[in-house]
């Protein structure tokens, strides 16, 4: 009983595997692809499909066991040599989308082998194929051929290939010695001693059976039965990226060990295409994403399960053949002939749109070469030349570059202030006195630094600065006091003249407006109301009585004949100010204002 089952189940799982295709199933068959939470796989995924339409079901699912909302793609391979790129395949599905993580699209497949993946960056282990058969009336039986390996005595192994071009092969069967016909899996082992045949026959998706063939063979001696597979691993080595990607080529090394009978022979398929016998790591050169599957039978006849190593090839980087591009700016404090005065100091600047600058390099006036860290400062007085040139990581040297200049001695500090005279002239009485006005001339020499200006106060007034000699007019005792500063910032000690100026003796304006203060309609500015030197008041000059357009043209009129007085020293610009500002407070003209 337990043998007929196990026979039921193989026969199932051959009629799953090889089922001859339907015009019903080839236009309802449904493939699906299920997976979790996990990213090291997809959970449920066919291996093989019959030509035709075709639905397909990808569903990432809390129903499939995804309980994080970890999302998914079902993406079938459109560049990589050796599978069909005929249908556009690129799902992505999460369980909480608006389909619950279920999807389905309708395509219509070819016969060959489709490669498919998920494109979410770290799910890389998502990736597998599927074979797709048939397609077309097909009335060509399979081709069929036997051959037997072993080690002469203990075992032979019969291995079976059917191909067929049409609807492909649907099931292959073996009869050994006088035995049933049986569906043949896997190479058929024979360890019985004696005299053996083994007769075979295939049958394609469209229902045609082969003639049957046979070989036959004899097995001496059964001794120890090896039954275990061989071990066979990969490795993948090169030049990788940050990404991974291996760069220029990948190569592919497969080792593999048996305890038993000992390896017969190892395999490989590169990219969906004919398993060859490996004699030498595999090296794939050309760019894209590649799978080579790899498997290894040993002399008993037992083979491993294939293996798979799977890569991408990235072309490599462009050659850097270009040096880098340098420049050098000098910089300093620079005397009227363009020399830099105490030192001057070179920058170089080096750039590299290649594989990027290495290092940079100096030579100050024929001395030995240093490797630059910081701008050079070249102190020494006297003519220099700095040499500069730079050198990428790919080893380019770019052209030497070179700065010329010349540092001169820095001057002598100055600290001494410059020396400052007065004078004052005009017209005397017999007492020395100044007729009229007197003015004061200021003279300022440096002999170093030279004079940046010359500065003065009359009366203990505020220190201005002096563009021209200073007429005083003002009757009284007077004092002029001055200063100067040179270009190194010395100022010389203030000194003084005192002079006396009276009136000369003609009075301009006979019937004086004396009153104490300068007052103007009615608005007293606080200012003494002095003879301005020739008999006038201030009050005289501003002359308040005087036709005027209108309020605005008077104040300028009262400014304009204050001006001059300043100048005269006969008022500071303060006293000037609060003149001016008494004018504007003031209803001057009387008319304008509605006054009588």
């Amino acid at each position: 009983m337990i043998i007929r089952r196990a026979l039921l189940a193989l026969a199932l799982l051959a009629a799953v595997l090889v089922a001859p295709p339907s015009t019903a199933f080839a236009a309802d068959q449904v493939l699906t692809w299920t997976t979790s939470g996990a990213i090291t796989g997809y959970r449920t995924a066919p291996t093989q499909a019959v030509a035709g339409a075709a639905t397909i079901v990808f569903e990432n699912s809390e129903a499939t066991g995804n309980t994080t909302g970890m999302p998914h793609t079902l993406t079938f391979d459109s560049s990589t040599p050796g599978y069909n790129h005929d249908v556009a395949v690129n799902i992505l599905a999460n369980p909480f989308d608006a389909n619950n993580g279920r999807h389905e699209m309708s395509v219509t497949l070819t016969p060959g082998r489709y490669r498919y993946f998920c494109i979410i960056p770290g799910h890389s282990l998502m990736v597998g194929e599927f074979v797709v058969t048939g397609g077309g009336p097909d009335t060509t039986p399979p081709t069929v051929t036997a051959s037997v390996t072993g080690d002469g005595t203990s075992t032979a192994t019969v291995t079976v290939t059917a191909t067929d071009s049409g609807s492909g092969v649907a099931s292959v069967e073996y009869q050994l010695d006088d035995g049933s016909f049986q569906p043949y899996t896997a190479p058929v082992r024979v360890t019985a001693p004696g005299d053996h045949s083994v007769q075979y026959r295939a049958t394609d998706a469209a229902g045609n059976t082969s003639a049957t063939g046979s070989v036959a063979f004899s097995v001496t001696d059964p001794g120890p039965v090896d039954t275990t597979p061989p071990t066979v691993t990969a490795a993948v080595a090169g030049t990788r990226d940050g990404a991974g990607n291996y760069v220029g080529s990948a190569t592919v090394t497969v080792s593999a060990s048996d305890a038993g009978s000992g390896v017969a022979r190892v395999e490989t398929q590169t990219d969906g295409g004919a398993w060859v016998v490996y004699s030498a790591p595999v090296v794939v050169g050309a760019v894209g994403a590649h799978m080579v599957h790899y498997r290894a039978t040993d002399v008993a006849g037992n083979t491993s399960p294939e293996g798979m190593a799977s890569f991408t090839v990235v072309a490599p980087p462009v050659v850097d053949t270009t040096p880098p591009t340098v420049t050098g700016v000098v910089t300093g404090t620079r005397d009227g002939a363009g020399n830099y005065v105490g030192s001057a100091t070179v920058t170089v600047t080096a750039s590299d749109a290649g594989s990027g600058v290495a290092r940079v390099e100096t030579q100050t006036d024929g001395g030995a070469w240093v490797v630059y860290s910081a701008p050079v400062v070249v102190g020494a007085v006297g003519a220099h030349m700095v040499h500069y040139r730079a050198t990428d990581v790919a080893g380019n040297t770019s052209p030497e570059g070179m700065a010329s200049f010349t540092v001169v001695a820095p001057p002598v500090e100055d600290t001494t202030p410059p020396t400052v005279t007065a004078a004052v002239t005009g017209r005397q009485d017999g007492s020395g006195r100044y007729v009229g006005a007197a003015t004061v001339a200021v003279t300022a020499t440096d002999s170093q630094s030279g004079v940046r200006s010359i500065e003065y106060t009359l009366d203990g007034g505020a220190w201005t600065v002096y563009t021209a000699p200073v007429v005083v007019r003002a009757a009284g005792v007077h004092a002029v006091s001055y200063r100067a500063t040179d270009r190194a910032s010395n100022v010389a000690p203030a000194q003084s003249v005192a002079f006396t100026v009276v009136a000369d003796g003609t009075d301009a304006c006979p019937g004086s407006d004396d009153r104490p203060h300068v007052v103007i309609g009615g608005v007293d500015s606080g200012v003494p109301n002095v003879d301005t030197g020739n008999g006038c008041t201030i009050n005289d000059l501003i002359a308040e009585h005087a036709p005027y357009p209108d309020h605005a043209a008077f104040v300028r009129h009262v400014d304009a004949v204050t001006g001059p007085l300043v100048t005269a020293g006969v008022l500071t610009r303060r006293d000037q100010g609060a003149i001016v500002r008494a004018a504007t407070r003031s209803t001057v003209p009387h008319t304008a204002r509605g006054e009588s």
